[in-house]
């Protein structure tokens, strides 16, 4: 016995069992303490995540503006495989009907034929222009340049040609003018019109030309958008580069007030566009051993049709293709040997093109540039896909109500709702062996009891023997699982049928939908209650964690105390049994 009492085991146990009783006594209400707040805390951050869907979906359906869930609308085709047609929030009710007789198509011109590898003898740079319809009355207008070496064959010049048409980008160069000269035009206002958007910019001038090319680059640069300005200096000249940055955009540059600046310099330009962003240059070989090069419009229709192709100056660059044909339409023709270059539908009359789409719409014979109609009916876009037969059906189009999206609207507002109402009940929740984290928390009680209000009761300010409860449109509310669907032909009936009752159920002044929102929206956001007593929670576990430190501190120097007095005890207590055993041995030896 006294051998097990003087071992370092028997203190081990003595302290082990010291601190299991203080932790027991002292910690352990505070890490009770600590991780009901963390509980809550997490329990609270769910809550806001919860509330923040469900107020999502309670904004919507409080919209009354256009563009509401209420007012949404869907078109239906007879015959899809021949067109379909999709509709705003803006269209009416309506049925149209449609026969298909030709699809809008891309204008497209051919060259002549070449042998691929006989050597062209064009060298040097070229320069040639390309036109295009802006579809209404004007043009875009497309400068290209392309350099050509020596020693080129006819498909190594064909190549160049075409990767100058597919890389190009609207440029304006101004004049040359010696850098060190004065400027003398005075202060100046002129536009720039990019792609629509017009921006008016102030030149003060004064100075010399490049500082007068220094303040049109910087001013430029600065005020607008979707251009790039850059001053060009050569042997002691300096002029004004803009390019545009889409191909897309044209540019165009007009005079305003003040001096004439943009005829001084040389700068005046209408729809200038990038070839790239009209046409798109394809080179191909019909048979073995030659090369081709064809031009197509980007946009279907007569109004985007290319509309001259010419070279500049002296430049021969269309001219060595067959394709300087000014603004005359050629027919391409295949039948001699080389091509005779032209447009595959050279046809532009109104009667005879075969670059417009033509329908007959509710009776009516119609073209349009595109196979995408959006011009016909507000709110509504048609898509033509195939031309019809005489034997074909005509094609009806339906606009009317989207039921199907105004359902699935207020479906995943009965599932929002019931994410919170479900989470907070079950959490709220308590047994003989558990303790839900939101046992008789006040916010989580309140939001219940808001929730539950807002859809049992009847929605005031209704009008008498409209519908005023929700279980009028087939929703059902159940204490313990919330909302749901419990008649859904009777839903799709008052949708389809009462429509303007259902949105009044819930964006009406008093609606479910704007009754919930201010119940929610004060709950969330970092002002909101929940995100308040978070931040109490949040201090509370810092305290908490700092008392339990503390008194950890406390029992490990208590234990260490009590540690050196048991050792101290042990040592007595060897000693007095060494005295003992000297004292039987000198008993024992007498």
């Amino acid at each position: 016995m006294a051998s097990e009492i003087l071992s370092t085991s028997y203190i081990d146990s003595l302290i082990y069992n010291y601190e299991v009783s203080q932790k027991k006594q002292l910690l352990q209400p505070l890490q009770t303490r600590k991780t009901k707040y963390e509980k809550l805390d997490s329990a609270y951050s769910t809550i806001s995540t919860k509330l923040s869907a469900l107020k999502a979906s309670l904004t919507e359906l409080k919209n009354l503006e256009t563009d509401s869930i209420f007012n949404q609308k869907s078109a239906e085709s007879s015959n899809t495989n021949f067109m379909s047609a999709s509709a705003t929030n803006s269209a009416s009710k309506g049925s149209y009907e449609f026969r298909i007789n030709q699809l809008a198509k891309n204008d497209l011109v051919v060259s002549n034929d070449f042998a691929t590898d006989t050597a062209n003898a064009i060298t040097g740079i070229h320069n040639f222009l390309i036109k295009t319809g802006d579809g209404s009355t004007g043009e875009y207008i497309s400068n290209i340049e392309v350099e050509f070496d020596t020693n080129e064959t006819n498909e190594t010049m064909i190549e160049k040609i075409r990767n100058a048409i597919n890389s190009d980008k609207a440029v304006v160069d101004s004049d040359a003018f010696v850098a060190t000269d004065s400027y003398t035009g005075g202060a100046s206002s002129f536009t720039f019109d990019i792609n629509g958007t017009e921006t008016t910019i102030d030149i003060t001038g004064g100075g010399t030309y490049e500082d007068l090319m220094n303040e049109l680059v910087s001013t430029i640069n600065d005020d607008v958008d979707g251009v790039t300005a850059e001053k060009v200096s050569d042997s002691g000249n300096v002029s004004l580069k803009i390019t545009v940055d889409n191909p897309d955009d044209y540019i165009s540059i007009s005079h305003d007030s003040g001096f004439d600046l943009v005829s001084s310099i040389n700068i005046g330009v209408t729809k200038e566009k990038g070839a790239s962003g009209t046409v798109t240059a394809s080179m191909f070989s019909p048979t073995s051993g030659e090369t081709q090069l064809s031009l197509t419009s980007k946009t279907t229709g007569l109004d985007y049709r290319i509309t001259e192709l010419s070279d500049s100056g002296t430049s021969t660059a269309l001219d060595s293709l067959g394709l300087n044909l000014g603004t005359s339409r050629p027919s391409f023709d295949q039948s001699t040997d080389p091509d005779v270059a032209g447009f595959v539908y050279s046809d532009i009359t109104d009667s005879n093109n075969l670059l417009n789409s033509k329908f007959l719409f509710n009776g009516l014979n119609l073209q349009n540039n595109l196979n995408e109609i959006s011009d016909l009916s507000t709110g509504v876009t048609f898509e033509l896909k195939s031309v019809m037969q005489d034997t074909d059906s005509a094609v009806n189009i339906s606009v009317g109500i989207n039921s199907e999206a105004i359902t699935e609207k207020i479906n995943d507002f009965i599932t929002k709702f019931n994410d919170v109402y479900s989470y907070i009940k079950n959490e709220s929740a308590s047994t003989s062996d558990s303790r839900g984290s939101l046992t008789a928390d006040s916010n989580a009680t309140t939001i219940l009891s808001n929730l539950r209000s807002s859809v049992l009761g009847q929605v005031p300010g209704i009008a008498t023997g409209n519908i005023s409860f929700l279980s009028q449109m087939g929703i059902s509310f159940n204490y313990a699982s919330g909302l749901s669907v419990s008649d859904s032909d009777l839903l799709e009936e008052k949708i389809t049928g009462s429509l303007g009752q259902v949105a009044d159920m819930f964006n009406s002044t008093d609606g479910i939908a704007n009754v919930l929102y201010d119940y929610v929206n004060p709950y969330l956001g970092i002002d909101g209650y929940l995100s308040k007593a978070q931040d109490i929670f949040s201090d509370n576990m810092t305290n908490v964690s700092d008392r339990i430190k503390a008194a950890e501190a406390r029992i490990s120097k208590s234990s260490d105390t009590l540690r050196g007095r048991y050792q101290h005890l042990q040592t007595q207590l060897s000693s007095l049994i060494s005295l003992q055993s000297m004292f039987d041995f000198s008993s024992s030896g007498s």
